[in-house]
């Protein structure tokens, strides 16, 4: 718990950063989480973060507790690209899910990586996300990381939410996209014809994709796609807007599947980011899966064919 009184000379300040200056091992974006969450009292009352403190004004600061970690560890082989003791990087496999949800109570990521660091891992999560930072979706494989302790688990949430974090990701799409890059900057919100499903809608948060040609087949297109925000379903839902959908994405996409895949060909290939304890630039990758690498080279004959 901390507790202040503002002075005369801390007037007209916002909240956030007087408390950010007040405390420098807590981040402004930490205490602008936590004053979001109703972990902020002024004259024990809830203000926002842009509140201009006034002389006198009492603030407490409710600090989050560690959340005890409670899942069901199981042996589920997984692909460590990196390890320490602040951080683990799995390349997820397509049809995994992060974190135990409905329909989903076990066999996921969380499972998997309680049996594999033994219940050494960031419990600010909660019971059935122990560790998880960032996601993917069920049926896009790549690389995501995973917090060991709740020091790194709390850098890393603030990194990505300042975009320090670069994320990279391969798609194989439908159509012949002419441009060899581009940038879609489409807004994104729940759908409002189908609440599972999310949409470019004006009321809609900021998203931003770039995308980069990196080969073209009679009747597809493989991309590298680089996003700047993080919007659920965001690289689905953009190139699905632009007429590219993703192939095999059972959601956004009506076309055929002629290569009968289960769920879309995503890919998050690589993260590019300080280490949240060494400061260390880290350039961490994951390889494609055996099927889409496969499917490419299936591609990649068919041209030479046509050549």
């Amino acid at each position: 718990m901390e507790k202040y009184i503002v002075n005369e000379n801390e007037e007209n300040i916002r909240l956030d950063k007087l408390l950010a200056d007040k405390n420098n091992k807590i981040s402004r974006g930490t205490y602008q989480r936590l004053i979001e969450n109703g972990n902020v009292f002024v004259n024990d009352k809830i203000e926002k973060s842009s509140y201009k403190v006034q002389k006198g004004d009492y603030i407490t600061v409710k600090n989050e507790e560690v959340k005890e970690v409670a899942l069901e560890p199981q042996n589920i082989p997984l692909d460590v690209i990196y390890e320490d003791d602040d951080i683990i990087a799995i390349n997820k496999p397509k049809g995994m899910c992060v974190h135990p949800g409905n329909g989903n109570k076990d066999n996921t990521l969380a499972n998997a990586i309680m049996a594999k660091c033994k219940g050494s891992l960031s419990g600010i999560g909660g019971k059935i996300r122990p560790g998880i930072v960032h996601r993917l979706d069920k049926e896009t494989s790549g690389i995501i990381i995973v917090a060991k302790n709740d020091y790194s688990h709390i850098k890393l949430s603030e990194m990505l939410k300042q975009r320090n974090v670069k994320k990279t990701y391969i798609a194989l799409v439908r159509g012949v996209i002419p441009e060899n890059e581009a940038t879609i900057d489409m807004p994104i919100g729940r759908s409002t014809k189908d609440r599972t499903k999310m949409a470019v809608t004006k009321s809609g948060k900021n998203a931003i994709t770039h995308f980069k040609v990196l080969e073209r087949f009679s009747n597809f297109t493989l991309l590298e796609v680089k996003i700047e925000t993080g919007r659920t379903h965001q690289i689905r839902v953009h190139l699905a807007e632009i007429g590219y959908p993703i192939i095999g994405d059972e959601v956004y996409s009506n076309g055929k599947n002629v290569f009968n895949v289960k769920g879309q060909m995503l890919h998050a290939k690589r993260l590019e980011f300080n280490h949240p304890v060494t400061g260390k630039h880290m350039i961490l990758e994951a390889k494609l899966p055996e099927y889409f690498e496969k499917i490419i080279k299936k591609l990649e004959g068919e041209n030479s064919k046509d050549e």
